[in-house]
């Protein structure tokens, strides 16, 4: 088990797709700022969606160029099809997210097109990556969504999941990951899912995607770990959630995902004290709307405030 692990917000982008107002965007980079001051590092800020479709991103452009200019900072950015990969490059992303969904339903309703057709455009987008100029070459993040199961498909069967990985890992990604989209996930199956992966694409690290939908994201954050995953998503305040997939709720809480870590003995860099402070704000920023976890309800006890310090 690595002892840094890799927490990258997702909320500006994840966290954002259910809430039911625009968010302007210097309330975006105020967040994305804030964050980044508690020692947050990894971030994906935005979606190069169809704005028609999700007007909450119909900034992508301007948050993704501010967000790159930021000193110490990873921003990502998700692309659904090679549209939205042509707006990423031409923005500058940093890293292009790319995810490929194993069930073909999620897959019609959330990218419109079955997987092995989101796997083809895929190609595509890694030759248009290859031929950047290599001082604005992104690093690519490739996964599979509903990797453990799907609301609208049900059962997802493991083989379909790990041929996805390893025909997206020929392609030539620098990362990947897997995502319990739906919050179906249990710590077996983490645990089994996430080492054969881990053996099927080699040097590649592998990350994890977890929502809480039924309460397991911090356990399934433990058995990740016990698999030798070093890098997982969270969105501050436990926001979150596909349209696209009926019953999604929140991500696991940054906050809890970084007090979990920290109480293992592993570093993430962050300062959670600090970190607890930005999810008071985010409440003034998204007025109505409920955030959840434990830890930004209870607090931090007395006796280890010191130890949720970066170190």
């Amino acid at each position: 088990m690595s002892d840094f692990i890799t927490v990258r917000e997702v909320g500006l982008r994840d966290g954002l797709q259910l809430v039911p107002f625009h968010v302007d965007t210097d309330t975006k980079l105020a967040w994305l700022e804030a964050e980044a001051d508690a020692g947050v590092s990894a971030f994906e800020v935005t979606s190069f969606v169809s704005r028609k479709a999700m007007p909450q991103f119909a900034d992508a452009e301007l948050v993704a160029a501010r967000a790159a200019a930021l000193p110490g900072i990873s921003a990502a950015a998700l692309a659904l099809n090679g549209r939205g990969a042509e707006r990423a490059l031409e923005a500058g992303v940093g890293m292009l997210v790319f995810v490929i969904s194993a069930s073909q339903a999620h897959s019609k309703g959330n990218a419109g097109r079955s997987a092995d057709q989101a796997l083809a455009e895929f190609a595509e987008i890694m030759t248009q990556v290859r031929a950047c100029a290599p001082e604005r070459r992104p690093r690519v993040l490739a996964g599979v969504a509903t990797a453990f199961g799907c609301t609208l498909e049900g059962a997802i069967d493991p083989a379909r999941v790990r041929a996805l990985m390893s025909a997206m890992a020929e392609l030539g990604p620098d990362e990947m990951a897997l995502a319990d989209t739906v919050g179906y996930a249990n710590p077996a199956q983490v645990k089994t899912l996430c080492r054969e992966v881990k053996a099927d694409i080699g040097h590649l690290s592998l990350g994890l995607h977890l929502h809480d939908t039924r309460g397991l994201a911090l356990v399934n954050v433990v058995a990740g770990l016990e698999a030798g995953v070093t890098a997982f998503d969270a969105a501050l305040g436990g926001l979150g959630g596909c349209p696209f997939a009926p019953g999604a709720s929140g991500n696991v809480a940054t906050e809890d995902l970084v007090y979990l870590l920290h109480t293992l003995g592993l570093r993430t860099g962050i300062h959670l004290p600090k970190l607890l402070k930005v999810r008071e704000r985010l409440a003034e920023w998204l007025p109505g709307v409920e955030l959840h976890g434990a830890v930004g309800r209870a607090g931090i006890p007395a006796h280890q405030v010191a130890e949720m310090e970066p170190y």
